[in-house]
This record gives structure tokens, C-alpha cells and sequence, in this order.
């Protein structure tokens, strides 16, 4: 295989890495950047674990080839942490108990907060129709779409 460059913008560090062709963006963030934090579970784009956020729209990493993010912003749930201090939407899980095993959190998270960069004040549908390409098989949806709410209230607080 080829190895082909690619630079993008990682958690707002630029990156560049020489990768083979037809990786895909999971496999360049975990095994190539150190970014462990989208989870490979399906690797066929169904359960939602490897979303990221692409240039803000979400992304299922496992299905996306890393050369299409070239010159793209990608986040994901290791840079939103800032100074120690938990992303609302992490603090909201915690504090909800809306996280058992944690393999879906990542995905879960980075689907929220795609809904709430573009809608800061979603309805319960739209949280549900947000969050409704990734599978939790512990803790059921409830407590995750209500810190997801909370989360959202604390962004509008914030605001006002």
C-alpha cells in the first residue's frame, strides 16, 4: 500500500501524518495520532461509537477514509476537556449517571454536541432524533437524552 500525507486540524492542533491509502479516519485518530477516544465497535457505520465531528457535521470515523479529512477541523471527545474542566455534555453524563460501560459515550457525546453547536436549545425529539444513530446496551436512552437536556440548559444559563 501507499502511504499518503494528510494534514488536518486534531482538537485544534494542526496534525500531519503520513498514512496508508484507504485508511480509514478511526484507524488514522487511534493508531496513528494516539486519539483513543472514538471507539471501534461495528466498523460498518451502525452502532455510532467512532462518531466525530468533521468541519461540524457528524461523522462515523469507521466509514469516513482519513484522506477525505485533509485540510478539515475534526473533534472528538478528547478535546473537549479544557483546563480540566469537563465539557457540559461530559459533566451532565457524569452527574446523570447516564454512562455504565462507557463504549457508547463517545459517539453519544459528539452526537449531542453536533445538535446542540447547531440548535443550543433542542426539544426532546430532536435530542432522541440526534442521538438515534448510536446503540447503548447498558443504560437504556432515558438518563443519556435527559443530560443531554441538562446540558442544554446549561449552555442557555450561560448565555443569559
Amino acid at each position: 500500500m501507499a502511504r499518503v500525507p494528510v494534514q488536518f486540524t486534531l482538537n485544534g492542533e494542526d496534525r500531519a501524518e503520513f498514512i496508508e491509502s484507504g485508511t480509514t479516519l478511526l484507524h488514522a485518530l487511534r493508531d496513528t495520532m494516539g486519539d483513543t477516544s472514538p471507539k471501534g465497535g461495528c466498523h460498518q457505520g451502525t452502532c455510532g461509537a467512532c462518531s466525530v465531528i468533521v468541519d461540524g457535521e457528524l461523522r462515523l470515523s469507521c466509514l469516513t477514509l482519513a484522506e477525505t479529512c485533509e485540510g478539515a477541523s475534526v473533534e472528538t471527545t478528547a478535546g473537549l476537556a479544557q483546563d480540566g474542566v469537563l465539557h457540559p455534555l461530559q459533566r451532565a453524563l457524569a452527574d446523570g449517571f447516564a454512562v455504565q460501560c462507557g463504549f457508547c459515550a463517545p459517539g453519544m457525546i459528539m452526537a449531542a454536541k453536533a445538535l446542540l453547536d447547531r440548535s443550543p436549545d433542542p426539544s426532546r425529539e430532536d435530542v432522541i432524533e440526534a442521538i438515534s444513530g448510536n446503540i447503548c446496551r447498558c443504560t437504556g436512552y432515558e438518563p443519556i437524552i435527559r443530560a443531554v437536556l441538562t446540558a442544554a440548559g446549561s449552555n442557555s444559563q450561560k448565555a443569559s
